[in-house]
């Protein structure tokens, strides 16, 4: 699998020069980080629609986007999959490869925002 997201990834760097009007990639890259967030998230969303919904073929179809969107994210953000696997490798050996690491408390300079809803408020029926 490394070996294939490193072709991918070598291929969304050579295609950031690309012309955004034939390589929807450059489109996405010329768009900015926000952007390849956002779908990226889309994508996650609907992994998770179909598996939920127990569609295994969309599923597969639906992960390779999500993997597609997620390298596009790396390039834009500046991440070789390189430092990806490294940190892979460092957690498999402090707590194995099938486990997640616990969150440790981030120094206070490097706090993230709180997560909040982005619409609160609720549509009244007539």
């Amino acid at each position: 699998m490394t070996d294939s997201v490193d072709r991918l990834h070598a291929a969304v760097l050579a295609a950031r020069t690309a012309d955004p009007e034939s390589s929807r990639t450059a489109r996405l890259l010329r768009q900015g980080r926000a952007k390849a967030a956002k779908k990226l998230a889309e994508e996650a969303v609907e992994v998770v629609i179909d598996a939920v919904d127990g569609h295994k073929d969309a599923v597969v179809l639906e992960s390779a986007d999500l993997i597609y969107n997620l390298v596009v994210l790396w390039v834009a953000v500046g991440i070789k999959p390189q430092e990806v696997w490294r940190e892979m490798a460092r957690r498999e050996r402090l707590m194995g490869l099938a486990e997640k690491l616990p969150k440790q408390p981030q120094p206070e300079t490097e706090k993230r925002g709180k997560v909040v809803a982005l619409e609160t408020r609720r549509i009244r029926k007539r």
